[in-house]
């Protein structure tokens, strides 16, 4: 005898078995409602925020979104964060189990989100059974990550704070022995504007003006006039570089005490007034989904053995 399924058609046999299936997805569903209840399953309120980058600097090949990521997922504040909201007690973990750091960073990761959006801002999701707790979060994250980086840019701006002010002091000193070795060719030798006793010796010559004097000074400007023109020319320098350097450590200086945010909030979080898991509805179609599914592959099973019997 040819083998039942041969012969029949599937949407036959489903028909037969119609009111089981129907019970099993009937029964399946329900049972996803109850056990996707709060007594079951304890249900998470997400609060969400997008955050873009202000008033950094990229220092490497990574962009500065890139930067914001890293620090908003390292472990000193995810610490930060654990600490202040006691997540150990929060998260029902006992500090007496030997694995409870991995479990308590397990947690942690699971319901803290940081990732990066398509258009270079940052994305902050994080669920908690509190929605304050949850909405709380983000705030501390982000003050983390500014405090954090507060004190990189500040120790790097100090850094460069003191080299522009070692540079200043470099600066002066060489403007001054510049000048002192002008004042100094100037009363030994009597050159102090080249171009200007040029032209008065010269004039002085074309009129038939002859001196010891004159041919002293002539002298001293052919021998130290050279000489005297170089050092203005890198006093000119001198002050041009001073006053470049002075108003980078001034720049800097001002970093160092502003109170910046570096970040801007595009998109606040809210304190959330729904639960975002389980979403029931979804539960209750799974479970009614693979009853069905299941109760149909039995159904082919049973059949299968019926004709084997037969």
């Amino acid at each position: 005898m040819n083998n039942y399924f041969d012969n029949t058609p599937m949407v036959q046999v489903i028909y037969k078995w119609k009111w089981h299936i129907v019970i099993v997805t009937l029964v399946a569903a329900i049972l996803g409602a109850v056990f996707s209840g709060s007594r079951f399953i304890t249900p998470l309120y997400k609060s969400e925020a997008t955050i873009y980058p202000t008033h950094i600097e990229s220092y490497s090949d990574e962009t500065i979104t890139e930067q914001m990521l890293q620090i908003m997922q390292s472990q000193e504040i995810m610490d930060s964060v654990v600490e202040k909201f006691d997540l150990l007690k929060h998260y029902k973990i006992d500090k007496s189990y030997k694995y409870w750091r991995t479990a308590l960073i397990g947690e942690y990761r699971s319901n803290v989100s940081i990732a990066r959006t398509p258009y270079d801002a940052v994305t902050i999701k994080v669920y908690d059974s509190d929605p304050e707790v949850a909405y709380e979060m983000i705030y501390e994250i982000f003050n983390q990550y500014s405090k954090m980086l507060k004190i990189i840019l500040n120790a790097q701006r100090k850094e460069q704070a003191d080299f522009f002010e070692s540079t200043l002091k470099d600066n002066e000193v060489f403007i001054d022995s510049l000048k002192n070795r002008l004042a100094e060719i100037g009363t030994e030798y009597g050159i102090v504007d080249v171009a200007s006793q040029s032209r008065e010796i010269t004039r002085a010559y074309l009129n038939n003006g002859s001196s010891k004097k004159l041919d002293e000074i002539r002298e001293n400007l052919g021998k130290y006039g050279p000489e005297v023109n170089q050092i203005n020319t890198l006093i000119d320098y001198a002050y041009e570089n001073y006053h470049k350097t002075k108003y980078d450590f001034e720049r800097e200086k001002r970093y160092c005490v502003n109170n910046f945010s570096y970040g801007n909030i595009v998109s606040a979080p809210i304190v959330s007034d729904k639960k975002a898991y389980p979403i029931r509805w979804v539960v209750v179609a799974l479970c009614g989904l693979c009853a069905c599914f299941m109760s149909i592959l039995a159904i082919y099973v049973i059949e299968s053995k019926k004709q084997i019997v037969k």
